[in-house]
C-alpha cells in the first residue's frame, strides 16, 4: 500500500475527542483503568489514522498567504465535488446550483426539517437509529416514529415496508430521515431497496432527509447507491447530506454538503440556513476538502477501505469464535460493529452496565447500544491500526467475555 495504516500515533493533547473525552464522559468516570492498561478508542465514529496528505498540503499552501478576510466557494471547490460523486457514486448530471455548504450534516438535516416540517410533526427513521438523528429531533421539537429494521433468514438488516407504510398512514407523516448506509447497523442498501423504500415515501407524500456521510466507506468491494439516483421522483423528493469529514476524518475542520436537485427546495432549504449567519463555511474547511478530493484521496480511500474490511473481518470472525453468546452481524459499510449481548448477559447474570464497566477497566472505551435504541448491545469503532484492534479483542477475550 502507499499510503500508512498501521501506525499507531498518539493522539493526546491534539484535541482528540476520542482519546482525551470531557472528565464528565462515561468513557472516563465511574471506573478505574487496571494497571498496566492504556485506552484503546472504540466509541466515537472517527479513525486513528493519518489522513491523506493532499489535504494538509492544499492547508498549509493556502495559510501562506497571509490575508483570510471574506470569500465566497472557489469554482473548484463545486467541480470537485462534482467529479468526486461521478467517479465514485456515478453521478453524471450533477451541477454547481444542486450544491450547498453545510457546517456539519446533522446541521443539515435540522434546516432540511424547519422547511420540511413544523415543530410538533412525526418523522419517520428506522431502528436502530443513531443518535445524532435522536438528538436533533427531540431538540428541535419533531417526533421520532421508529420503524425497526429486521433481521432476515440469512441474518441481512432489511427495512419493513409494511410497517413503514402503515406508520406514515396512520399517523399522517410526511417526511422521513433516511440513513444510507445506515449507522449503526452498517448496511449497505442494494438499488431495489432503495427503490421499494422511495415508493413507499411517494405514495404517502413523505420528503426524505438521506444521510449519505458514509457513502466512501464501503468494505469487502460494496458500492453506494445515491437516493436520488433511483428514480426521477426520488430526484426530486430528496435531499442529501455529504461530507468528507466522515472519509478522511476530518470533523474537526467542520464542512460537509447538501445535494438537492428540487429548485424550490434547495432555494428554500438556502434561506434556512442564512438566517443565524451560522452556516457559513471556513475557508481552510474548502481547502481541505479541495485536497481530499483528488486523485490520492480516490486511492488512498479505496486503500482505507482495505483495511477497514480487514479489521471488521477479523472483529466478526474473533466475537463469533471466542465470544459465546454474542449476537453479530457483519456490516456491508461504515467501520462499526454492533455486538447484541443479550443471551451473553442473561448467562452470566449481568447487566450491560456492567459489561460495559469491565471493558473500560482494562482500556477498551466501547459505546453503549441502548443510545442507538439497541437494547443490551454495544457498538465498536474497528477504524485503528489492525494491531490495536487485535489488542482490544484480546483484552476482552482475556480479561471481559471470558475472564475466569
Amino acid at each position: 500500500m502507499k499510503y500508512d495504516f498501521t501506525s499507531i500515533i498518539d493522539r493526546h493533547g491534539k484535541d482528540a475527542m476520542a482519546v482525551d473525552p470531557a472528565p464528565d464522559s462515561p468513557y472516563r468516570s465511574g471506573f478505574e483503568l487496571r494497571p498496566g492498561f492504556d485506552h484503546i478508542p472504540m466509541w466515537v465514529a472517527d479513525m486513528n489514522f493519518a489522513t491523506v496528505p493532499t489535504i494538509q498540503e492544499a492547508i498549509i499552501e493556502r495559510t501562506k498567504h497571509p490575508t483570510f478576510g471574506y470569500f465566497r466557494p472557489r469554482e473548484e471547490y463545486f467541480a470537485k465535488i462534482i467529479d468526486w460523486q461521478k467517479t465514485r457514486n456515478g453521478v453524471t448530471d450533477l451541477k454547481p446550483e444542486n450544491i450547498g455548504y453545510e457546517n456539519g450534516v446533522l446541521g443539515g438535516v435540522t434546516s432540511a426539517l424547519r422547511i420540511l416540517a413544523s415543530q410538533g410533526d412525526k418523522i419517520l427513521v428506522h431502528s436502530p437509529v443513531y443518535v445524532g438523528f435522536t438528538g436533533v429531533l427531540k431538540n428541535n421539537g419533531f417526533e421520532a416514529v421508529h420503524s425497526p429494521l429486521y433481521l432476515d433468514e440469512d441474518g441481512v438488516w432489511r427495512m419493513d415496508y409494511e410497517d413503514m407504510d402503515k406508520k406514515l398512514k396512520e399517523q399522517k407523516i410526511h417526511t422521513a430521515i433516511f440513513c444510507s448506509p445506515h449507522n449503526p447497523t452498517g448496511r449497505v442498501w442494494e438499488k431495489w431497496e432503495i427503490e421499494k423504500a422511495m415508493e413507499v415515501y411517494a405514495a404517502n407524500d413523505v420528503f426524505v432527509i438521506s444521510d449519505e456521510i458514509w457513502s466512501d466507506i464501503l468494505l469487502d468491494g460494496r458500492h453506494h447507491i445515491p437516493t436520488q439516483s433511483v428514480s426521477e421522483d426520488a430526484k426530486q423528493r430528496t435531499i442529501a447530506m455529504y461530507a468528507p469529514s466522515k472519509t478522511f476524518n476530518l470533523a474537526g475542520l467542520i464542512g460537509s454538503y447538501h445535494i438537492c436537485y428540487n429548485k424550490y427546495l434547495h432555494d428554500r432549504l438556502l434561506k434556512e440556513e442564512s438566517l443565524s449567519h451560522y452556516n457559513s463555511m471556513n475557508l481552510l474547511s474548502m481547502y481541505a476538502l479541495i485536497g481530499a478530493y483528488t486523485p490520492e484521496g480516490h486511492q488512498w480511500v479505496d486503500e482505507l477501505n482495505q483495511v477497514l474490511s480487514e479489521n471488521v473481518s477479523y472483529g466478526y470472525n474473533f466475537i463469533k469464535e471466542h465470544f459465546k453468546g454474542v449476537k453479530i452481524i457483519k456490516p456491508q459499510g461504515t467501520y462499526l460493529l454492533l455486538l447484541d449481548c443479550t443471551d451473553w448477559l442473561e448467562e452470566h447474570g449481568l447487566t450491560i452496565g456492567e459489561l460495559l464497566k469491565k471493558g473500560y477497566e482494562v482500556g477498551v472505551d466501547w459505546q453503549d447500544g441502548e443510545r442507538f435504541f439497541m437494547k443490551n448491545a454495544i457498538r465498536m469503532n474497528l477504524a485503528l491500526p489492525l494491531s490495536r484492534v487485535q489488542e482490544a479483542f484480546d483484552r476482552l477475550d482475556k480479561y471481559v467475555f471470558n475472564a475466569e
